[in-house]
C-alpha cells in the first residue's frame, strides 16, 4: 500500500470498491465560438439534449455521444478551461474503420487509423505509434483522431471485447501486453 499527498491531504491506494456507484456524467470542453461548436457536433451526428441561455451571458450547450452515458457540455461561461485545452477524450466504437467512414462522410477531417506498437495505449508524443490497425485488430489497439474547431482532441478507439478483471493471460482478444498490465494488479 503506498500513500501519495494531494494538497493537504493524504491520499491512499486501496483495492477495495465502493459500496456506492460513481459514474461519469458530463465533460465540459472549453469552446470560442458556442454556436460553431453547436454546429461541429450536431455535425457529428450526436443528439443536441439542451442549449439554454440565461442571464448574465450564460449559455450551455449539452450533446450525448450515440450510446454513450456522458455527455458533453460547451457554451459560456461555464470554464475558465483555455478552449482547445480538452485533449484526449475517447469515443469507443466497435469497428473503427466504419466509424471513420461515417464521419468522412459527414464532413469531419480525421486522422488515418493508427496503433501503439507497445500494445497497451498510445503516446501522446507520438513515440511506438504505427500507421494503421493494429495488425491482429486486437480490442483497445487501434485508434484514429479528430479534433473540434477551437482543438478539443477527440479519439475514435476500437474495442471489440471489454477487459474485465476475469480475463485471462492467452486471450486473444487483447494484446499481451494489455493482458499482462491488467492482471499485474491482482498479483501485487
Amino acid at each position: 500500500m503506498s500513500s501519495t499527498l494531494i494538497g493537504s491531504e493524504s491520499a491512499v491506494e486501496t483495492s477495495d470498491a465502493l459500496a456506492f456507484d460513481m459514474k461519469l456524467e458530463i465533460v465540459i470542453i472549453p469552446v470560442t465560438d458556442v454556436d460553431r461548436a453547436k454546429r461541429f457536433y450536431s455535425q457529428l451526428g450526436w443528439p443536441l439534449d439542451m442549449d439554454f441561455t440565461g442571464d448574465d451571458d450564460y449559455r450551455v450547450v449539452q450533446f450525448t455521444p450515440p450510446g454513450s452515458g456522458v455527455s458533453i457540455m460547451f457554451g459560456k461561461n461555464m470554464t475558465a478551461a483555455a478552449p482547445g485545452s480538452t485533449q484526449g477524450i475517447h469515443l469507443v466504437v466497435a469497428d473503427l474503420v466504419a466509424a471513420r467512414a461515417e464521419l468522412l462522410r459527414r464532413g469531419i477531417a480525421i486522422s488515418e487509423p493508427f496503433h501503439d506498437t507497445g500494445g497497451v495505449f498510445h503516446h501522446a508524443d507520438g513515440k511506438g505509434v504505427a500507421s494503421g490497425l493494429n495488425p491482429q485488430r486486437k480490442s483497445y489497439a487501434s485508434y484514429a483522431s479528430f479534433s473540434d474547431p477551437d482543438g478539443n482532441g477527440w479519439l475514435l478507439q476500437e474495442v471489440t471485447a471489454r477487459l474485465s478483471g476475469d480475463v485471462r493471460l492467452g486471450d486473444s482478444r487483447f494484446t499481451k501486453e494489455v493482458l499482462v498490465a491488467i492482471r499485474a494488479p491482482a498479483a501485487a
